[in-house]
């Protein structure tokens, strides 16, 4: 089991289970800070000294407040440890419920694992400190459920398109943006058969319930 541990949470109510979670698992050395410039400075030390951490536990949302900081969300503090330790194990445990984000943490950022705050977060966490230190990696099938069926198909130009639409844009101001932009296909009916397909794609019962929909997702 992961011997050095350091948790980045600014919320002292979520380190009490927190606590209770490490203690359950026999990890007597851990740590909680409550910014991302303190976690990197102090694994940043532990590089130094020879003596680094081996998990980091992070949010991903840090609240402001009056002390000015260089890092400030999870994911400027994970890819700013990457570059520092490459080797760290990095587990999200946050209340995230966007699938588009959860996965581009795992695509983009390289994390281990993600826990959803929540019911019963506690026993879950366990369980992927667990899996992550056997080697594996552990993404939460609901969201692997929610990427495959919703969001695979959905382009570049569409992200575009639906958020000139989610922007109150109507089709014929789209249709000029696109001839402007050299946006192809840019005919009404182009874009027109390409919404229609996207409803289709997302079952949505119309333009509005679409975009609720991928901004749920992520995609916007």
């Amino acid at each position: 089991m992961f011997k050095k541990i350091i948790t980045a949470e600014d919320h002292e109510i979520e380190n009490l289970g927190l606590i209770n979670t490490l203690r359950g698992l026999q990890i007597q050395d851990y740590e909680f800070v409550s910014y991302c410039d303190e976690a990197y400075n102090k694994i940043k030390q532990g590089v130094a000294e020879n003596n680094p951490y081996e998990l980091l536990i992070t949010d991903l949302g840090f609240v402001a407040d009056h002390r000015n900081q260089v890092i400030n969300t999870g994911q400027e503090l994970i890819r700013a440890v990457r570059l520092l330790q490459p080797h760290l194990k990095i587990i999200v445990f946050s209340i995230e419920k966007k699938p588009m984000i959860i996965d581009d943490l795992f695509k983009n950022f390289d994390v281990n694992g993600f826990v959803s705050k929540g019911r019963n977060d506690g026993k879950e966490l366990a369980t992927v400190i667990k899996k992550v230190f056997a080697g594996e990696t552990v993404i939460p099938q609901e969201i692997v459920s929610a990427i495959r069926n919703n969001s695979q198909a959905v382009t570049d130009y569409d992200i575009y398109l639906l958020k000139r639409l989610s922007q109150g844009w109507r089709q014929k101001e789209i249709e000029i943006d696109f001839k402007e932009k050299q946006i192809k296909p840019d005919s009404q009916s182009a874009i027109e058969k390409r919404l229609n397909e996207l409803r289709e794609t997302l079952d949505a019962k119309n333009n509005i319930e679409m975009i609720v929909m991928c901004k749920d997702l992520g995609i916007l």
